[in-house]
């Protein structure tokens, strides 16, 4: 499904923390802990309730992706699938400096696997959860300073309605603050084929800036 299909904001969301002092800033540790139980889902959940975020108050790079898939939920490791091993690639890292959460945290659109779709695919992520949680997460993390928008989906929430390849295309245009990328499914590989601008222009700059926060 597209992301037009889906829960689009209508006006464009910042996807990193406001810069203005928070005095009140929320406790993230208990946060995590409130997201990590929450149910509100369970009812519709395939698989059952099991959200899977991996965060800290000192990451400097946020990776806004879809939903867990089947390996994800039963792993609670993010991207523990092939995808996964595409997007390291991209970012130039390992699995250690992908899974050390004191710098690189993740935190899906959706946090809990939301079941296949009747022709095949996973389901979006859900709709209630980007609403019920997100602004409170991002307010949490002060230090992160690059959000990588991993697919249509959390690119429809951050940025509002838009075509995913025109937006990679131009990922200059919302740099420093965000930089949009297609999700690295299997089929991502025909897609990079297509554009090999996406691979001689993106990529060295995604790794570059992913080692310098790192």
């Amino acid at each position: 499904m597209p992301a037009s299909g889906w829960w689009c904001s209508r006006s464009a969301r910042r996807e990193t923390p406001s810069t203005n002092p928070e005095p009140d800033r929320e406790d993230l540790a208990s946060l995590a802990a409130e997201i990590r139980a929450c149910r509100v889902c369970a009812e519709v959940l395939p698989l059952g309730p099991r959200p899977i975020i991996h965060v800290s108050t000192t990451a400097r790079l946020l990776i806004a992706s879809q939903a867990p898939g089947t390996k994800v939920h039963l792993s609670g490791l993010s991207f523990w699938d092939a995808s996964g091993d595409r997007l390291r690639d991209w970012l130039g890292v390992d699995k250690a400096t992908f899974y050390d959460d004191s710098r690189i945290a993740i935190a899906p659109m959706g946090f809990c696997y939301p079941g296949r779709l009747p022709n095949g695919g996973d389901r979006p992520p859900r709709p209630e959860c980007a609403p019920l949680w997100r602004a409170r997460l991002l307010a949490a993390m002060p230090q992160v300073k690059l959000t990588l928008l991993v697919g249509s989906y959390a690119q429809a929430w951050a940025l509002g309605r838009g075509q995913m390849t025109e937006r990679v295309r131009r990922f200059r245009d919302y740099l420093p603050q965000v930089m949009p990328l297609p999700h690295p499914s299997w089929r991502t590989g025909v897609w990079e084929r297509r554009n090999p601008w996406f691979a001689a222009e993106v990529l060295p700059e995604l790794r570059r800036r992913v080692a310098e926060l790192l």
